[in-house]
């Protein structure tokens, strides 16, 4: 049985982290055919650090999963909880996952979700005292797609957006991503899950985000083993030389060792102070 003093740590070590979880879509959910169960419909769960030591920078975080499922207790929850210690807001999204029975059309659900998550972030600024120019990403595997989908399609509102919210993330962290749809790179069950079995090219190349790369495209930070069996570590060489070749400024952090999901056996500090580092001489 726990002593009161742990107990009482326990909660100011929880309070610390001013949690509340907000629906993505105040109304009615965009492209679906039916209607969601209660635990299917996207959220946002939002850590704010304490008033005294907030930065005014804000990541908001993509789990990975194959677009299967959500890993939120591994690439979610720690994650944001290593940013705010580091005064920055932390945002985790619950997508939708791709769904042909549910979605008119699957390919578009989790943007969609992922363009709302930074549209309603920026509309909160003043309400979490945030600074609306200062609102990156983070996405792991498949989550590193949906990231990078984010930050190079942002000129396409796929969500209503009456109100002409920026949807350009500031910068992007991209942790052993899945870049490309392209056969022999992607991850297959990714892009299965996401295109469907035989995608059109179109599809494909859309879903490419080195072929989607321009100036425009924000200040990236990746990060990859050279060994990732699951998702190849091409996929962020790809990318970074895709952003070389239009003069965006990136970071690039390849182990040896480790495979896919690596910097999960670590302690977070000691594999995202290179990231804090990158997001500060960014200027944010």
């Amino acid at each position: 049985m726990k002593s009161l003093k742990t107990i009482i740590l326990l909660l100011i070590s929880y309070n610390a982290f001013a949690q509340q979880i907000l629906p993505l879509y105040p109304d009615s959910i965009p492209n679906c055919k039916v209607s969601l169960k209660e635990d299917e419909k996207p959220t946002l769960t939002i850590y704010l650090p304490p008033a005294d030591k907030a930065t005014g920078t804000t990541v908001i975080i993509f789990p990975g999963g194959g677009y299967g499922t959500i890993v939120t207790h591994t690439e979610g929850t720690p994650i944001a909880q290593a940013f705010v210690k580091e005064g920055i807001t932390a945002v985790v999204v619950k997508y939708r996952l791709p769904d042909a029975d549910k979605m008119k059309d699957k390919s578009l659900g989790p943007l969609m979700d992922a363009q709302q998550a930074i549209k309603i972030v920026r509309s909160k600024a003043a309400t979490w005292n945030i600074n609306p120019q200062k609102i990156g990403i983070i996405g792991f595997s498949a989550g590193g797609h949906l990231a990078s989908s984010l930050g190079t399609h942002f000129k396409t509102s796929y969500v209503s957006n009456m109100e002409g919210i920026n949807l350009r993330p500031d910068f992007m962290v991209l942790v052993y991503p899945v870049i490309s749809m392209k056969t022999g790179l992607t991850h297959s069950g990714s892009r299965s899950n996401l295109l469907g079995k035989e995608p059109r090219p179109e599809k494909v190349r859309l879903f490419s985000n080195e072929e989607q790369v321009n100036k425009d495209t924000p200040p990236t930070y990746l990060t990859h083993s050279g060994d990732d069996k699951v998702v190849s570590v091409d996929n962020s060489i790809v990318f970074y030389k895709a952003l070389q070749k239009n003069g965006v400024n990136a970071e690039l952090h390849l182990f040896p060792k480790g495979d896919h999901g690596f910097v999960l056996h670590l302690p977070p500090n000691e594999w995202m102070q290179p990231i804090f580092r990158f997001i500060k001489s960014e200027g944010f």
